[in-house]
């Protein structure tokens, strides 16, 4: 299946109908764009948007397959990655070698990505190109523009991808935040610009679009999270996703405001906190210590930021919560703070998390709980879909990023803002932008590939 001259196409081989290991094909004239390349980490008893009921023993590791593209790979022009979290950038180690075409991202998501390649000693054979916003790049048929827009992550960027065909703007994982707190803003002019240009399709996020209001801004945290952080009488841990930097300086302004000292325990949140300095989103007057010390502090002057908010296994806040860790040990009156919501089939783990934490009598401050803002999604709810929409003007949405659910919710959205269509789709489904428009479902056998003992297994 060679897509046209005449042919403008969009598949899916990830992240249609679920939230995670997003893998995006954009066809015209011979060749495909590929956009985002991410991982999974499923949940024994979670089923998957094809039905696959996830089980104890499989990879803990989990990606698309490439099988389509791969089998084609002198039509693949090159890869873009937008963002530089695990679900969009992830997967590039495991599966580059099945590609072997150019990368094009950001600064911060490069240097995320050498982190990651240099740890499958694939550093010096991957083209890694390095992009600004605003800047436009030929490649194959192709003509791609980087647009700054905000997320829970330094320099994420919509794309407008631009062929003779007619022009397509796929967001990203984005959200409208007035001050992300590190990183590049938006613009309300760069959107509305594409509109007066002409826009034949928006491939959109869809995660919260069941989500009513606006999203929460990043630089409304700062009194929450003082609140807690100071009110505590001994030790402070808070739990959050590692790359969110914006997080980690909040955080980082709030130990030196509270007379506290912050240090980073997990590999994750160390790797991003240091790709962050690399790259100069990372302000220099904003510092943490080593975590070494903090042992030796009293209690009331140490603020632990911790990995393990999802209670995955392994993670720091595990260890500290089993006693096992070799820096310090909770004690009776600390105080641990979520500072994350559950991703949808971690809340079990969460929950037993949180029983062990209690059980060693330490105060424990969740987002659903807490009085005072602590978190912030990095995804649009729906009057940031409305506004975008709105200022786009798309003939065509077609929603992504998201389960069904959360796919049918946003398709209601652009019809009330007046947009012509939506298409809805899962992987696999092969959406026909141009000549004519519409959806060949299942076109393409779609599957999961783990990360098993070195190697690339296929999960049934």
């Amino acid at each position: 299946m060679t897509p046209t001259d005449k042919d403008l196409l969009f598949l899916p081989l990830g992240g249609t109908g679920e939230i995670g290991m997003n893998m995006n094909l954009y066809g015209h004239d011979g060749q495909w764009l590929m956009v985002d390349c991410g991982v999974t980490f499923p949940k024994p008893g979670r089923v998957s948007a094809d039905g696959t009921v996830h089980h104890s023993g499989e990879p803990d590791i989990q990606m698309p397959d490439p099988e389509f593209i791969s089998s084609r790979r002198d039509q693949l022009a090159g890869l873009v990655i937008t963002h530089a979290h695990e679900d969009h950038v992830g997967a590039v180690p495991y599966l580059w070698p099945k590609l072997r075409c150019p990368i094009y991202t950001s600064r911060f998501t490069a240097e995320v990505l050498k982190k990651k390649l240099a740890e499958h000693a694939m550093l010096h054979q991957v083209k890694i190109i390095i992009v600004e916003v605003g800047e436009r790049v030929h490649i194959g048929p192709f003509e791609v523009e980087w647009l700054p827009i905000t997320h829970s992550i330094p320099d994420p960027n919509a794309l407008m991808i631009r062929t003779p065909l007619g022009n397509i703007f796929h967001s990203g994982d984005w959200k409208l935040d007035p001050d992300p707190v590190v990183g590049h803003g938006y613009k309300e002019d760069t959107f509305r610009a594409l509109a007066d240009e002409g826009v034949l399709a928006m491939v959109c996020d869809s995660t919260n679009a069941t989500t009513v209001g606006h999203s929460v801004s990043e630089s409304e945290l700062y009194d929450g999270l003082r609140h807690y952080i100071e009110g505590a009488k001994g030790r402070v841990i808070v739990t959050c996703f590692g790359s969110n930097i914006a997080r980690l300086l909040t955080l980082s302004h709030i130990a030196d405001d509270t007379g506290r000292y912050m240090g980073l325990y997990g590999r994750s949140m160390v790797n991003m906190y240091q790709c962050a300095k690399r790259a100069g989103v990372w302000p220099y007057s904003a510092g943490t210590v080593d975590t070494g010390h903090l042992g030796y502090l009293p209690r009331h002057e140490v603020l632990a930021v911790a990995t393990g908010s999802q209670g995955e296994p392994r993670t720091a806040l595990r260890r500290l919560a089993a006693g096992t860790h070799p820096d310090f040990e909770l004690e009776p009156g600390d105080r641990v703070i979520f500072s994350a919501r559950a991703i949808p089939g971690n809340e079990q783990a969460i929950q037993g998390l949180i029983d062990q934490l209690t059980a060693m009598q330490v105060e424990v401050v969740t987002v659903d709980e807490a009085e005072y803002l602590i978190h912030a999604s990095g995804h649009p709810a729906q009057e940031e879909l409305k506004t975008l929409y709105q200022w786009v003007q798309p003939e065509i949405s077609i929603p992504v990023h998201g389960e069904d659910v959360h796919m049918k919710a946003h398709a209601g959205v652009a019809r009330s803002c007046g947009v012509p269509r939506s298409m809805t789709g899962r992987n696999g489904d092969l959406f026909m932008l141009r000549p004519v428009p519409g959806i060949q479902r299942q076109k393409v056998k779609t599957g999961r590939l783990g990360w098993e003992k070195g190697g690339l297994v296929r999960v049934e």
